[in-house]
């Protein structure tokens, strides 16, 4: 039997994964302004682009002090995190809730092999955010969508009928999908988006059929 998991403080949603934009401790107010400096954020990042989006450009756009963006998210690469968290919850609701084949309605393994497709569209649409969050490479892998992602499909994994290190499997899965290796491979080496989605069912056929990475 698997144990849910939860980091202490977080709100469920009775499937065991944290859900994202549920910071633990913070008031109905406070959580009501962070999401008003990330519609701001985001709002910027689409007229603007990532690169000219800065802290200061956010509390002007917010009618705030720079002050209060930093004491929010602390650095420019902490306002890119939270904004990806921010725009990752319409891909958590397909596929913890949604429809199948993501949602929960499908079998395990129709939701592995349609959780890669539904990824590269996601993270392809949001690229710049995604690839702002990559300049300090440990938080990345500490991002709460990114944390999600692998809890997600290693729970999907044991429940196709994996016998191997799902955790590992989960982030090998992950790796081959990368954002940033996507877009390298779609820009710079002329792999077409449908190779590399065939590439991703046939990482989870072989994960599935031997047991281990």
């Amino acid at each position: 039997m698997t144990r849910n998991i939860r980091p202490p403080g977080s709100r469920g949603n009775g499937t065991g994964l944290p859900v994202l934009g549920s910071a633990p401790g913070l008031r109905a107010d406070a959580v009501r302004n962070k999401g008003l400096l990330l519609d701001a954020a985001s709002a910027l990042m689409d007229s603007c682009g990532a690169e000219r989006l800065t802290m200061e450009a956010v509390a002007a756009a917010a009618g705030v002090g720079k002050g209060t963006v930093f004491r929010r998210f602390g650095s420019r690469a902490g306002l890119f995190a939270a904004l990806l968290d921010h725009r990752e919850s319409r891909l958590q609701a397909a596929f913890l809730s949604g429809p199948p084949p993501l949602g929960p309605d499908a079998p395990p393994r129709e939701r592995l092999l349609a959780f890669g497709p539904a990824l590269i569209a996601h993270d392809r649409s949001f690229y710049d955010v995604v690839r702002a969050t990559r300049d300090d490479p440990e938080r990345a892998y500490a991002i709460p969508a990114t944390r999600l992602r692998g809890t997600h499909l290693a729970m999907l994994l044991r429940e196709a009928g994996s016998t191997g290190d799902t955790l590992l499997q989960a982030h090998t899965l992950l790796a081959s999908v990368d954002a940033v290796l996507v877009h390298h491979l779609l820009t710079e080496r002329g792999v077409s988006r449908e190779r590399i989605e065939a590439g991703w069912r046939d990482l989870v056929a072989r994960l599935l059929e031997t047991g281990d990475a």
